[in-house]
Order: structure tokens, then C-alpha cells, then sequence
């Protein structure tokens, strides 16, 4: 038997990943992060240079509302985030195909890390200064036709590797 929305009760845990949102300037795009943020436990969103912000009426439609649960915050300059995040113990993980990504799979994280995600925009990707800056920039290896997806739905893969990953740690 299917369960109803209302037999749902939320789980209060928040796990050691951000999001570092840079140029995202699709409002479905910027809700889409909010509502994967919510459903994963995903601890803050930092929207950077020219991503859209709350309020938005878009941004809340996709995003149920989450944007008023989910931490966050405008940064406009991304690279001095993540380089923030970096002395605050963050691993800098760009999700970005480039000629020395590694697969998702192998990402060098294990249990207990800090992480912080970094998106780019889906026509100009992440820009070259926090690539250089990145801990690991990762991919996820394609099977069709396209070398790429969606922002939200290669987001939604690589959280919940990374978690699994981060996770692992207080599993048994």
C-alpha cells in the first residue's frame, strides 16, 4: 500500500554538505537545488555571482517551500567562499567534466569529511579559478548520447554518493 504524504515525518539530521551555486540563473534550477537540499539533509546553500535568490515566485513553486526551510545565503564572490570554506575544513568537490575529473565513484571522500559541491552554470560550467582551487572535480559518467544533464539531476547523483560516502562512517 502507498504511503500518504501526511504518514511523513521529517528527519531533523543535517549532514557536513553544502552547496556552493555558481551563475545558476534558471529559476527551476535554483528551486530544484532548495528541494533536493530539504529531501537529503544537505546543511546550507551558497548562491554565487549571478544565481538567483529567494524570493522568487519560480524558485518557490519548484522548490515547495523549501527555500524557507533550507539555509541560505548570497555570496557574490564564489571563489572567496570556497576558499572560506576550505580554512573551515570543507573539501572543495567541483562537479564539472574536464580533461582530469575523475568519476563520481571515486571521489576521495570518506566518512566524516566536510563537503561543500560546487555547481556551475549549465552554459559556462564552473570557472577555471576554482577548479585550480578544488580538493577534486568530479563527473558522472554518461551512457546516451549527451556528455551532460541537467544541473538538478547531476546534483541529486552526486549528493547522494557523497553522502553515502560522508555517511559511511556511522554505518555497520
Amino acid at each position: 500500500m502507498q504511503k500518504e504524504h501526511n504518514d511523513h515525518s521529517p528527519g531533523r539530521h543535517k549532514f557536513s554538505l553544502c552547496y556552493l551555486a555558481t551563475d545558476i540563473r534558471t529559476p527551476s534550477n535554483v528551486g530544484g537545488l532548495f528541494r533536493i537540499a530539504d529531501a537529503l539533509g544537505v546543511e546550507k546553500i551558497y548562491l554565487a555571482g549571478k544565481s538567483l535568490v529567494p524570493p522568487n515566485s519560480k524558485i518557490r513553486k519548484v522548490s515547495r517551500s523549501t527555500e524557507q526551510q533550507i539555509p541560505y545565503q548570497y555570496e557574490s564572490d564564489a571563489l572567496k567562499t570556497a576558499q572560506r570554506l576550505k580554512t573551515e575544513g570543507y573539501q572543495i568537490i567541483c562537479l564539472e567534466i574536464t580533461s582530469h575529473s575523475v568519476e563520481l565513484s571515486h571521489a576521495p571522500i570518506t566518512g566524516g569529511d566536510k563537503v561543500c559541491l560546487v555547481l556551475g552554470s549549465e552554459k559556462d560550467g564552473i570557472g577555471e579559478e576554482l577548479l585550480k582551487i578544488a580538493d577534486a572535480t568530479v563527473h558522472i559518467v554518461m551512457q546516451g548520447v549527451n556528455s551532460s544533464m541537467n544541473v538538478t539531476s547531476a546534483c541529486a547523483i552526486a549528493s547522494y554518493e557523497i553522502l553515502r560516502k560522508i555517511t559511511s562512517k556511522y554505518q555497520d
